[in-house]
C-alpha cells in the first residue's frame, strides 16, 4: 500500500514542512531546477526514499537509484560511467540524479568512490540515511553534500496519511471503515507512515469482506500482539534515550529517570549496559556527595548479571531513583581531570626523596626516604608534609562540592593541617585554587 500510495509531485507530500513548505530549501531547489547533493537523514517511513524522487521527477533529469545494502563498489562505478555519458549527451537536461538508500551501509573504499563524481559535477548525490551522518559518512563527502534532517511524522501528518489511504487506495476505498479511536494506532506507528499504513492494510485483511471494518485501540493491540516501542539498539536512538536517561539521573529528576529506563526496557536494551551506565554516573555525577551511590550501583550491576528480564528491571528501577534522589557532586571527576591535565602541561617531576622508599643502603645513603613522617606516628594520624613534586608546590586538584558529606570532609581536613601546622602558627592549609595554579612553596 505504501507503494500504490506515494505521491509523485510536494503538493501529495506529507510531512517535513521546514524542507518542502513555501519556505523549504528543497522545494526551492525543485522550483529553481539547481539541484545540489545532499543527504536526507531520518528515521523510516518518513519520507526520504519518496523525496528523492519528486526531486528528480521534476527537474526531468536522469535518475539512477542504488541500495547501499546489495550494491559495491563495481556497481557504483558502473553508474556513475553511465552518469558521464548522460552528461555529454545533447540531450542532456542536466545532471544526473543518483539516489543510494541506506548509504551509511557503504564502507569507506565505497564512499571514496562517489566522491570524484560528485566533485566534478558528473552526478548529483542524494543520499538517504537512518543514522547519523556524522559518524557513518566520511568527512570528505560531507563537505560535498549538505545534510537535510527529516522528523517524524507527527499526529496531524499521520491524520492526513489516514485519510488520504482511506479515500485514494484502490482497496481501501472500496471497503467501509469505522474509526472509533486513533490512539493506538498513531502509537504503534511511531511516526513511521508505512508502518501506519502496514497496520491499516493487516486489520482490513483481517476482516472479511462486506463487513465494516472497525479500528479502535483495542483492535490495533489484538491484531498487532508486538512491543509498540521504537528503540534501536545499535542505532542512533540508543544513544539519544541511554543521554535522557543519565540527564535525567543527574538532573535529580527519578520520574525522568524511570520514564527512560521504561523506554530501553521496553526496547529489549542490554540490561548490563544499563546497570554500567548507571555505575559510571554515581561516581561521576554522585561522587562524594554520596560515596554509597557506588556501592549501590555496584551491587546492582552484580544482581543484574545474575538476573534476566523482567525481575533486573525493578532492581534498575530501584537504582536510579536512588541515584537521582542522591545529592550530586563532580569534584572526583574534575579533580582527576585538573591532575591530568597539569601532568600533560608539566611533564614528569620526580617524587620527591622523603615519599621514596629505601630498600638498599644505596638508596638509603642517597638520601631516599629522609625525613619522611609516618602518619601513624603523629597525632590524629596525620603529618604535615609535602606530598607534590617541588614544582607544583600547593597546587589544589580537588575542589569540595557544596554538599554537606564534602563540607564536612574539607571541614575536616582544614582542621587537621592547622593543628599540625600549630594555633599560633601560620596557615599554610593547601588553598582551594585553579588545577594551573602552582608555587613552589613547602609545608
Amino acid at each position: 500500500m505504501a507503494e500504490r500510495l506515494r505521491p509523485d509531485d510536494l503538493e501529495g507530500y506529507i510531512g517535513q514542512e521546514q524542507l518542502v513548505g513555501p519556505d523549504g530549501i528543497i522545494r526551492k531547489m525543485i522550483d529553481t531546477c539547481r539541484v545540489n547533493s545532499f543527504i536526507l537523514w531520518g528515521p523510516p517511513g518518513v519520507g526520504k526514499t519518496t523525496l528523492a524522487r519528486i526531486v528528480a521527477a521534476k527537474t526531468e533529469v536522469p535518475f539512477y537509484t542504488l541500495s547501499a545494502v546489495t550494491s559495491g563498489v563495481k556497481d557504483v562505478r558502473e553508474i556513475l560511467d553511465r552518469c558521464a555519458a548522460d552528461v555529454k549527451s545533447i540531450f542532456s537536461k542536466g545532471r544526473p540524479i543518483l539516489f543510494i538508500d541506506e548509504i551509511h551501509r557503504f564502507n569507506k573504499s565505497q564512499q571514496d568512490s562517489l566522491l570524484g563524481a560528485v566533485e566534478k559535477g558528473i552526478v548529483t548525490l542524494i543520499g538517504a540515511t537512518t543514522e547519523n551522518p556524522s559518524f557513518e559518512v566520511i568527512r570528505p563527502l560531507l563537505s560535498r553534500a549538505q545534510v537535510y534532517t527529516l522528523r517524524p511524522l507527527d499526529a496531524e501528518a499521520l491524520d492526513r496519511l489516514l485519510q488520504r489511504a482511506l479515500e485514494k487506495d484502490e482497496i481501501l476505498s472500496k471497503r467501509e471503515f469505522d474509526i472509533r479511536s486513533k490512539k493506538a494506532l498513531f502509537r504503534f506507528a511511531g511516526g513511521d507512515a508505512r508502518k501506519l499504513l502496514n497496520i491499516i492494510d493487516l486489520i482490513e485483511q483481517s476482516v472479511p469482506e462486506g463487513e465494516t471494518v472497525v479500528i479502535d485501540d483495542k483492535q490495533v493491540i489484538d491484531s498487532l500482539q508486538e512491543n509498540p516501542a521504537a528503540y534501536d539498539r545499535n542505532g542512533e536512538m540508543h544513544y539519544d534515550i541511554i543521554s535522557a536517561f543519565i540527564k535525567s539521573m543527574r538532573g535529580s529528576d527519578p520520574d525522568g529517570a524511570v520514564y527512560w529506563l521504561a523506554r530501553m526496557v521496553e526496547g529489549g536494551e542490554d540490561p548490563l549496559f544499563i546497570a554500567r551506565r548507571m555505575l559510571i554516573l554515581a561516581s561521576e555525577d554522585v561522587g562524594l556527595a554520596n560515596p554509597n551511590a557506588v556501592l549501590l550501583a555496584n551491587a546492582t550491576f552484580d544482581a543484574v548479571s545474575k538476573i534476566g528480564w523482567p525481575e533486573s528491571r525493578i532492581i534498575l528501577s530501584e537504582c536510579a531513583i536512588y541515584l537521582a534522589n542522591s545529592p550530586k557532586s563532580n569534584s572526583a571527576y574534575m579533580a582527576i581531570n585538573n591532575a591530568q591535565s597539569v601532568v600533560r602541561e608539566t611533564g614528569d617531576f620526580p617524587v620527591p626523596l622523603h615519599l621514596r622508599n629505601a630498600p638498599t643502603k644505596l638508596m638509603a645513603d642517597l638520601g631516599y626516604s629522609a625525613g619522611y613522617k609516618y602518619a601513624h606516628d603523629y597525632k590524629d594520624n596525620y603529618a604535615l608534609q609535602q606530598y607534590l613534586p617541588d614544582g607544583l608546590g600547593q597546587t589544589a586538584f580537588w575542589q569540595p562540592g557544596n554538599n554537606p558529606a564534602e563540607t564536612k570532609m574539607a571541614a575536616r581536613l582544614d582542621s587537621l593541617r592547622r593543628n599540625a601546622a600549630g594555633n599560633s602558627g601560620p596557615d599554610i592549609a593547601r588553598e582551594a585554587s585553579d588545577s594551573s595554579k602552582t608555587s613552589n612553596n613547602q609545608p
